[in-house]
Order: C-alpha cells, then structure tokens, then sequence
C-alpha cells in the first residue's frame, strides 16, 4: 500500500447500493483500488456495470441521492471524503477533484455564456475577482487550443461544435488546477480524429498540471495509448487490474479476453472474425450467487457459480478475480 505520500486517491470496500421497486440495486459492489499523483487510470468495462456510479461517489455526488446507500471509505490525501460533512466535500469537489462529464452538449448550461461557465468555480474557489477571472479563462480557452480566445469568451455553447464544447469542458475542469480529474467517456460524441485530438490534448494537459486522471469508457482504445494502468470492472465490481501494455498483451480473466477479442487490431492482424461476448451483463438488483460472469464464461464450472472470487495477485501489480487465472496465465484461448 502506498503512503500518503504517493497515493492521491485510495478507495477502499466502496459499495453503492440504490433502493429500487425491484430491490437493492448493488452499482458498486466492494471496489478498491489506488491513484499515485499524475498518474493515468483507466476505468474500462460496458454500460451499466458501476463505473459513472464509481466516479460520481468520489466526487460526491451520489450523497445527494435519497435512495443510495455508501459505505467503505474514500481517501483523498488522506482524509476520508465520505466521512466529512458537505460544506467541506464541496469545497473539494471542482477545485482538488474535477469531472469531465459525458456529453457536453447537455453539460453545459446553455443559457449561460461561456464567460460565466468558466468564471464561477475561479471566483468560488480561488477568490478571483471577475476581470482576474476573465483572463485566467481566456487563457485556458487558449490552452485547450480554441483560436483566438478573447473573442470567443462572450460565446454561448451552441456557437461551439462538439468537439470545441468538448475543450470547454476539459477547460473548465482544469480551471482550478485540480490533482485529480475524472474523464467520464470525454470522447463519446466525437468523431475519430476529434477523439485522437482530445485524447493528446488530455494527455499533454495532465503532464502541465501534474493532475492525475481517471479515464472512464467501455472503449478499450480510448485508454490503449493514453492509460498507464487498466482497471477492468463487471457488474459492479474490479475483476482485474494492471499496468496497461502487461494487460493488453495478456489478460488473466475471461471477461478482458473477451473484451480484446471483440476489438479490431491493426498491430495484430487476425485471419479470424471478431468476436462477441455471448450473453448480456446480470441485473444488479439480482446478482448470481457466484461469479456475475459465470453466465457468459466459456470457463465456468460449479466452483464458479457458488461464490464469488476474490481478488488474486497473479504478478507485481496484477490482480484477477478468477478461479481460472491459472489457465488463463497459461494462455488458454477463448473458444471461437
């Protein structure tokens, strides 16, 4: 384990559970994990299996939902922000920890300018005044590689294409110089070259400002080039991590060999068709009692289906939760 020296961010048996007609709803299910200082994380896995859930409870925000439930702890230099009262996550929240939300076309307000979208958290948090607040946004704006700046400062979002409202967004989370910034899918609505664009502008950014970031996507060439460690998660839970070269080129749990499998490589031609993970994710509401990916797992035996496995180191800085692992460190293939 890290000291508070080199570990920003440690979560530690976070579980999010909401209320439902249909029962508890288990969205984040034991997650642990660490983030060093500038370092780049990688939050991968498909719709619905915890990962926006996992990254708004960092930020605080699912404590304003009437009908979740939070426990575990989430250490952020060394305090404990689930335990701390709001007044004080929210002077956190923008100003240490950012977030660059999904779709910017429905994240930015859009009847307010971009002036003022970029001005308030720098008046809020960093006692600007509004004229000081204005330059510091204009240079920004800049930095983020929208031309000629100043002139586009009085804009509103509709005035800006995707991928400019996009720069916004990565503009305005930086605003305060934050040590940890959340990426959820940043790239989602963009077209390939815009998303290339937005991934190194990312990149170039956190090494500026020393600024740790969580990348959170289902698309596992978002985080390729751009992540220096993967945490692959299912079904509310991380069921393997490690760096991101040792995982690409070997992972040691079904689920990430099926998620390489279904992905077109052109450093690794196949003569075979791409493959698709058979089955759909568990409800989460009603969970198997053993492995949520026993269903879908060209593996799975009785083991597999009577509970659910632990995290296991399998080598320096990897860990599975797989009964398998062993075949899968191996080399076992998934059957075509």
């Amino acid at each position: 384990m890290g000291t508070e020296h080199d570990t920003l961010l440690r979560l530690t048996d976070l579980t999010v559970d909401f209320a439902s007609q249909e029962g508890s709803v288990h969205a984040v299910n034991r997650v642990s994990f660490e983030v060093a200082p500038g370092e780049l994380v990688g939050l991968v896995g498909e719709s619905g299996c915890g990962k926006s859930v996992t990254a708004s409870a960092i930020l605080g925000l699912t404590r304003m939902i009437n009908n979740a439930t939070i426990s575990g702890s989430i250490e952020f230099l060394g305090r404990d922000l689930l335990a701390l009262p709001e007044n004080e996550v929210r002077q956190v929240r923008g100003r240490d920890i950012s977030m660059i939300f999904q779709d910017p076309v429905t994240s930015l307000n859009p009847v307010l300018s971009i002036e003022r979208l970029m001005t308030e958290g720098l008046e809020l948090h960093l006692d600007m005044s509004h004229s000081e607040a204005v330059k510091r946004a204009i240079e920004l704006l800049g930095e983020v590689g929208i031309p000629k700046a100043a002139g586009r400062i009085k804009d509103y979002p509709h005035q800006f294409s995707g991928g400019m409202r996009q720069r916004v967004m990565i503009a305005i989370a930086l605003s305060c110089n934050p040590k940890l910034l959340l990426a959820d899918e940043p790239t989602t609505a963009l077209d390939v070259t815009i998303q290339a664009q937005i991934l190194r502008l990312m990149k170039q950014l956190s090494r500026a400002h020393n600024a740790a970031v969580i990348v959170i996507t289902h698309d596992l060439g978002v985080v390729a080039g751009m992540c220096q460690r993967i945490l692959v998660m299912y079904a509310g839970r991380i069921v393997e991590a490690g760096p991101a070269k040792d995982l690409f080129h070997h992972p040691h749990h079904p689920y990430t060999v099926g998620l390489l499998r279904s992905v077109p490589r052109l450093d690794e031609p196949r003569k075979d068709t791409l493959q698709s993970i058979e089955g759909l994710p568990p409800d989460l509401a009603h969970l198997p009692p053993g492995c949520s990916f026993a269903p879908r797992c060209w593996l799975a035996d009785e083991e597999c289906w009577q509970s659910p496995p632990e995290l296991f180191e399998t080598a320096p800085g990897r860990t599975t939760a797989c009964y398998h692992r062993d075949a899968l460190i191996a080399g076992a293939e998934m059957p075509a």
